[in-house]
């Protein structure tokens, strides 16, 4: 994971060899060479799959040799919030990894304390499927679009809320292989030991504004952003209504930073006329520098 950008970007290079610095443990070498079930554990994936993210970047910058990249806004989903933070100047490279390192373990521990899972569940409107997760006793936990709606909560309840969806109609539901059930409220004693850490970080006001995952509205200054992410573990993440901010605010393209294509496929599922691109590696970095030469 991320070792071609490694090897291929000095600026990519220097991303992953501050990680390591300032985790005080390799990361880079658990992303390079395994062993992939240490490297899933969320205390492990979360800076792995940010550093990643961030190099790309990186990687993508060092390819324009002039100005950094100028969006109009910045998003990222749960995790990936934190990321976009980094990107648009709100944290620096040292704070955000070591928060996102942090915001790992206590997750990886309140899973570990209470059995609890997600469930993808497509082709269900989200007021029927609010109703369906309130009678069971789980909750909805990232709205990612019009057709695909997540469920968080403890496995039996899950189990129930799954076995109802589908009854109502759902054209699938998929259980996720997660360690717990994120941002839901079974996630409260791993957001309570975050928010400590939270108020010995400085935020900046962003480079650009930020769209939040808990409102799917801009937000510009420190104090805004911090109060996101007091409550971000435990509540939804409305994406959809992320994507269709930006929209409204004239933004047509989209590109995606980091490992996989996730947010681009959710993104055209919201509006099939966005156009999205993604960089994760150095070729791709390199066809969306000779494709958007103006980022």
């Amino acid at each position: 994971m991320g070792q071609e950008l490694y090897k291929s970007s000095r600026r990519a290079r220097e991303v992953f060899e501050t990680v390591d610095e300032s985790l005080s443990f390799p990361l880079t070498k658990l992303m390079f060479n395994g062993p992939s079930c240490d490297l899933r554990k969320t205390v492990n994936s979360q800076p792995a799959i940010m550093a990643t993210s961030l190099a790309s970047l990186a990687a993508l910058e060092e390819l324009e040799m002039c100005e950094p990249v100028a969006p109009a806004a910045f998003a990222g989903h749960s995790l990936g919030e934190y990321t976009s933070l980094v990107a648009a100047d709100v944290l620096s490279l040292v704070e955000g990894i070591q928060l996102v390192q942090r915001r790992g373990m206590l997750m990886q521990m309140a899973s570990e304390s209470h059995s609890g899972g997600m469930a993808a569940v497509l082709g269900l409107d989200e007021d029927t499927l609010a109703e369906i997760c309130r009678d069971a006793g789980v909750e909805i936990a990232n709205v990612n679009s019009h057709d695909q709606i997540v469920i968080s909560g403890d496995k039996a309840a899950l189990e129930v809320a799954m076995q109802s969806a589908r009854a109502a109609g759902a054209r699938r539901v998929i259980p996720l292989a997660v360690a717990g059930a994120f941002h839901s409220q079974l996630m409260a004693p791993a957001q309570n030991g975050l928010n400590r850490a939270l108020e010995e970080s400085t935020f900046n006001p962003p480079r650009a504004p930020i769209v939040a995952n808990l409102s799917g509205q801009q937000i510009t200054t420190g104090e805004e952003i911090k109060q996101e992410l007091e409550e971000q573990i435990c509540h939804c993440v409305q994406w959809k209504q992320s994507v269709e901010h930006m929209i409204d605010m004239g933004v047509t393209t989209f590109v995606e930073f980091g490992p996989g294509r996730v947010l681009s496929g959710l993104v055209k599922r919201i509006d099939r006329k966005a156009k999205t691109a993604n960089v994760g590696d150095s070729s791709s970095a390199q066809k969306v520098a000779e494709q958007y030469p103006l980022l």
